[in-house]
This record gives structure tokens, C-alpha cells and sequence, in this order.
């Protein structure tokens, strides 16, 4: 046992020496606790890593990735040790913080401290509702934990208090956490910055709370994991001291152990220290492998019976079993959009009120479609009509309460899509978007398919005033790659965006809502709604011949712009409108669309929106205009901000008609 986790700790010790560059100090401490949990409890296969019933590991400590990629490369996992020797370099799949989809076995991206606190919440979670809808007397089909590693960072952040706290409120308790208690950060001892009893704050939160005072100790924390693993009605958190940069005579326990290389001479002499035999760097001794690699066939024998378990689930619960297949499958129901409604012209209706009706069509035969609100969940229209609350004796229930907590909210979000299994949403006002930003990011980052329900898009939302009002939050959302932006113009658009993003499946889609009601376009005489799924359609076009005006809007100032077009119209000037519900699906279709309906070599062109002009001069080009805001809001009636802030027909009209 001292050999395989004297060998984590040396090949993350030449790993970051030899990129000059990581975090040694973390994977040198916590080498024993992650030996334990990899070889005596975790249920998981390096064969088959992805199969629905292993347990989930998160390292939410991400900068000490050495760590799990050392216990991925000796556990068997598809990393060979070349992939170890070009940690941090281009191309390799050791990158300096781990990522998903990457590296095979790494269940989530972390580095941002405290997400990984939550993407756990979430898998267990996850874990925890499927166990509940699909599980059976004598079938217990869905059954596994999720274990995470935490460090000092992570509990200090706000993220993981909120994730934590629900945790505990929702008794999940397959959810086992480890806090690396090394007391030193960054900056040094975390007596600069700390003085709480983690520990009692995690048990008024409702969790199990053991202490391991060793980290070397592996008997003890061997025992420690296996009360958590009993303890199942609440979650556990395992404190564990450690002392960071272990075994290093010169660097240990303090903080230059925590972020750079140790140096050669100090890697030497640590070496020695820890009773090393063999001077040439990344050497692997055969018996620690060997010995790694028949600990874990544990795993592999527990997927070889839990698949013979399903085989007996499905004879028993036939549609029960395809049901749940399909879900881990991540394939949609057929016909699933079947119910989608529609809406008469001219019927006023707020997008998020349309939003609200899309998204219970779809649930209604989309059973894995999961979330909620953080605390608005009225206001956002996103309770599903007879889902039930998710509680600790109801975790069969589809709508989440998240209370008032958005940073928890997204990062649970992703652990539940990461997870699999269920269609995750997450939704609140667009302002309070910016508490949600780095987990949006996260998912952005890893493909994941959370869907976002973004009301109360403007200046729009009225007398909450301007700490409510979203002015660069647009901007900021377009501005992260791979998420997709869509802000509909009336009710048919938002039915439509919400059949776009359930059918997105490699990555997050953030839908853009209005409080404030607008008027269903007549359909019958303009473009359809489908034209939402290339980005953006001509709406409508010059009725007195080729375009002299191309007015480019999206969301309730599409209303705006149509009606800037009758005046220009009525003035002998032809004007074309342009819905752009979202500039990501419009910038991937091809050039030869988008010229034929931005026609940008023709005309004056005007965008309108009712939120910062940042970005939309891709769109209109140099010489065209755009009427958005540079300022924030005004506690007043919507229809009083739009007329004094100038977001009006009439602006737009002589804004155009001067560029002409």
C-alpha cells in the first residue's frame, strides 16, 4: 500500500517538474485518502467508464490533478504514461486542471473552486432521483455514491455552502465528501483568512461529520469511509488533516508546496525521504501497479453483476427498463414535441408564459426534464404541472426548489447533466445571470445540454428599476463560446427555442424571456417560426419594391422595429425586418444564407435592442446603426422606460431615415 501511493506522490512531483510548472503539494498529501477510496470503496471499471451504476469521483480541487490522473493511469484507464510525462502541454490529455470528455474517468472539469462541490450535489442528486422513480422491490437497479475531494478553497467559496446546505436538506446521502484540511493557501496559513469549524457549520447543514486526524492513516480513514458509507440518510463530510507537500523535508507544510515545482534538489531529496529506491523520473514500480489494478477488479465484478441485474430488471419491468435505457442513452422519446402549443395572432402573451406552456408540453412526454428556480419559480414559469416537489421523502419529484441560491443552482445543474439520466433546467431573472456565470461557463465548456430560463430580459421588467434591469448581461452570455443565446419576439418563437434546446445535445442553451406581454405575430403573412432554428429570418420584407432599410431585432424589439418598418413604408422607403433570435445558430449557417437575408451589401442597416450595442456591429456592419442602450435603467412603468430611454418606432424610423 505505501508503495502505490509513494508512487502517486512521485509522479506528481516529476509530472510538475518536468512542465515547471502545477501544483505538487495537494496529490503529495492527499495520495493515501485517494488510494483508499480508488482501491476499497469506489465501484468503477477502467475498462468500461462510462457504465450508468459506478460510483462518481470528483476532485473538486482540480489544480491537483496529478492526483487523479496518477490514480487513472495506475488504476488501468486509458492514460498511458506518456500522457503523464506532457502533463500541461499542448495536445496531451493532461491538461493543468482536469477535464471532462477529455480524459477518460474524469467525471466532471474543475479548477474554479467550489463547482466541483456542486457538480457532486448534483450526480448525487441525480443518483437519488433515478434510485427513486426507476428502482423496484428486489431491483435495485440505479445504486451507487459520489465522492468528492475538497480543499481549503473550496469550502471557503460561496458556491459550495449553497450546494451543501441543500444537500443537506434533501438527505442525499450517497453523497460522501473529504475535506483536505491542510490548512495552507496561496497566500499562506488559512489562519489569515478563517477561523470557522467547517465541520459544525457542515453538521448544521444537516450532514454526517467524521474526523480522520492522520491522512496517512490508512486504516482510519478506510474506517471512516465505510461509516459514511452507512450513514445513508444524510450526507457525509469526512474532515481529514493532512499536511500539504507531505515528505518533502523542506516545502512541506508550507505554501510554497501548493503551486510551483519543488526543484530538482528538493524532488531528490524528498525521495529519499519517503524511502524511494529509484532516481530515474515517472518510474512506476511493476508491484504497484499490479497491486492497484487487482484492488480495483472489485469494480469489474460489480459491472459484471449489475449487468446481470438489469438483464433480471428487465424481465421483471420491461418498460420500466427500456424507459431508463433510453434515458442513459440520452435519446428522446419519439414524437416528444408532439404537444407543443400554439398561438392565435394578435394574442398578447409574455414569452415566459409561452415558455412556461412549451416546457409542461414537453415534460409531459419528456419524463427526464428536471429543475427549477431559485425562488422564482412562478415568476419564471417553470413548474412542472403535476412533477411533484423533489424532497428528502419525495426524490421522484421534477421540480427542484433551490431556494434563493443561483451559484449553487448552476453548478448542480451541470453535476445533474453530467450525471446522466436527466434533462436538467435551471432558471431565474437574466440580471442574476452573472451569479451563474462560471458554472454556465463549465457547461459551455463541456458540451453539457442545461437548459436556462433567463425572464425579466429588459428594461422591460419596469418598476424593479435598475439594480433588476439587464443591460450587459446579452452581451456577456454571447460573448461565452459554445452557449447558445435565444431571445425570442413573441409566443411561436419561444416554442420554438425551447424544441432547439431540448434537441441540443452538446451544449448549454440559454432562453432570453419577457416579462412584459407582446403580441403573437401573424403568421399567415409572415415568415414562419421555424425560421428561429437558423438564428435569424426575414420577417418581413419591402412591400414597394427592393429593401432600402434592413431593421435587425430580436425579442420584444422585434415588435419595435415592425412597427418602424410602417412608417418608413408609408414614406415610399422599403424596409425589411430581420428577427434574430440568436446570433450562435445564425453565425453557423452558411455565408450565402446570411447574405440573403441581411443583404449587406444593400441598404441602410439598424439593429435594435433594448440592452448594450456591444457586438451587433458584426451584424450591421461599420456603417450601420444600432439603438440599444449605453446606460442602465429607471424604476418606472416598461412603457415609460422604452418611450424616455428612446427604444421606440419612431427613434428607430429617424435614425434610419438619416442614415438614408
Amino acid at each position: 500500500d505505501l508503495l502505490v501511493v509513494n508512487t502517486i506522490r512521485t509522479l506528481a512531483m516529476d509530472a510538475v517538474q518536468k512542465a515547471a510548472s502545477g501544483h505538487p503539494g495537494a496529490p503529495m498529501a492527499l495520495a493515501p485518502l485517494a488510494y483508499t477510496i480508488w482501491s476499497r470503496h469506489l465501484k468503477h471499471h477502467p475498462a468500461l467508464p462510462q457504465w450508468p451504476d459506478r460510483d462518481r469521483f470528483v476532485l473538486s480541487c482540480g489544480h491537483a490533478s496529478m492526483l487523479l490522473y496518477s490514480l487513472l493511469h495506475l488504476s488501468g484507464y486509458d492514460l498511458p504514461i506518456e500522457e503523464i510525462w506532457n502533463f500541461r502541454q499542448w495536445g496531451s490529455r493532461t491538461p493543468g486542471h482536469p477535464e471532462h470528455g477529455l480524459t477518460a474517468g474524469v467525471e466532471t472539469t474543475t479548477g474554479p473552486l467550489g463547482q466541483g462541490v456542486a457538480n457532486a450535489v448534483g450526480m448525487a442528486l441525480a443518483e437519488a432521483h433515478l434510485a427513486a422513480t426507476y428502482n423496484r422491490p428486489g431491483h435495485a437497479i440505479v445504486d451507487h455514491r459520489t465522492y468528492a475531494i475538497l480543499s481549503d478553497g473550496d469550502v471557503m467559496e460561496g458556491i459550495s455552502h449553497e450546494a451543501s446546505a441543500l444537500a443537506g436538506h434533501l438527505g442525499l446521502g450517497k453523497l460522501i465528501c473529504c475535506w483536505d484540511d491542510n490548512r495552507i493557501t496561496i497566500d499562506g496559513d488559512t489562519a489569515l483568512t478563517m477561523s470557522e469549524d467547517v465541520g459544525a457549520r457542515y453538521e448544521a447543514y444537516g450532514w454526517h461529520v467524521q474526523r480522520v486526524a492522520d491522512g496517512n492513516d490508512l486504516d482510519s480513514l478506510h474506517r471512516a469511509l465505510r461509516a459514511a458509507e452507512q450513514a445513508t440518510e444524510r450526507p457525509s463530510l469526512i474532515v481529514v488533516r493532512t499536511e500539504i507537500g507531505y515528505g518533502s523535508p523542506n516545502r512541506a507544510g508550507t505554501a510554497k508546496a501548493h503551486g510551483e515545482p519543488l526543484g530538482a534538489d528538493e524532488v531528490a531529496l524528498t525521495k529519499t525521504n519517503l524511502g524511494w529506491e529509484w532516481t530515474e523520473p515517472f518510474h512506476v514500480p511493476l508491484e504497484a501497479a499490479a497491486r492497484f489494478r487487482t484492488l480495483v477488479k472489485h469494480g469489474v465484478d460489480d459491472e459484471q453483476d449489475w449487468r446481470a441485474r438489469l438483464v433480471e430488471y428487465r424481465r421483471a419491468h420491461r418498460d420500466l427498463a427500456a424507459e431508463l435505457e433510453r434515458r442513459w442513452q440520452g435519446r428522446l422519446p419519439e414524437r416528444w414535441d408532439a404537444e407543443l402549443p400554439k398561438f392565435w395572432a394578435g394574442e398578447a402573451l409574455a414569452t415566459r408564459q409561452a415558455s412556461g406552456q412549451a416546457l409542461n408540453a414537453i415534460a409531459r412526454r419528456v419524463p427526464e426534464m428536471i429543475g427549477g428556480s431559485a425562488d422564482l419559480a412562478g415568476s419564471n414559469n417553470v413548474i412542472i404541472a403535476d412533477g411533484g416537489d423533489v424532497a428528502a421523502s419525495h426524490l421522484e419529484g421534477r421540480n427542484i426548489r433551490f431556494g434563493v441560491r443561483e451559484h449553487g443552482m448552476a453548478g448542480v445543474a451541470n453535476g445533474l447533466a453530467l450525471h446522466g439520466g436527466v434533462r436538467p433546467f435551471a432558471a431565474t431573472f437574466l440580471i442574476f445571470s452573472d451569479y451563474m456565470r462560471p458554472a454556465i461557463r463549465l457547461a459551455a465548456l463541456m458540451e453539457q445540454p442545461v437548459i436556462y430560463v433567463f425572464t425579466h430580459d429588459s428594461i422591460g421588467l419596469g418598476e424593479d428599476g435598475p439594480t433588476h434591469q439587464p443591460i450587459e448581461q446579452l452581451a456577456a452570455l454571447r460573448a461565452i463560446p459554445n452557449l447558445v443565446v435565444i431571445r425570442p419576439a413573441d409566443a411561436a418563437e419561444a416554442v420554438e427555442a425551447w424544441r432547439v434546446a431540448v434537441e441540443r445535445m452538446r451544449g448549454p442553451t440559454a432562453l432570453v424571456l419577457t416579462r412584459q406581454k407582446v403580441p403573437a405575430l401573424d403568421r399567415t403573412k409572415l415568415a414562419r417560426e421555424a425560421g428561429l432554428r437558423r438564428g435569424a429570418y426575414v420577417l418581413a420584407d419591402g412591400r414597394t419594391g427592393a429593401p432600402k432599410v434592413v431593421l435587425v431585432a430580436s425579442g420584444s424589439e422585434v415588435h419595435v422595429a415592425l412597427e418602424a418598418r410602417e412608417i418608413l413604408e408609408a414614406e415610399q422607403r422599403p424596409t425589411r425586418v430581420v428577427s434574430m433570435p440568436s446570433w450562435e445558430l445564425f453565425r453557423a449557417e452558411p455565408e450565402e444564407y446570411r447574405d440573403t437575408v441581411l443583404l449587406p451589401d444593400d441598404g441602410v442597416h439598424v439593429a435594435v435592442e433594448a440592452a448594450s450595442p456591444m457586438g451587433w456591429r458584426e451584424w450591421v456592419g461599420d456603417r450601420g446603426v444600432v439603438v440599444g442602450l449605453d446606460r442602465f435603467g429607471a424604476s418606472a412603468p416598461w412603457s415609460t422606460l422604452y418611450r424616455e430611454l428612446e427604444i421606440t418606432a419612431e427613434r428607430v424610423a429617424e435614425v434610419a431615415r438619416e442614415r438614408l
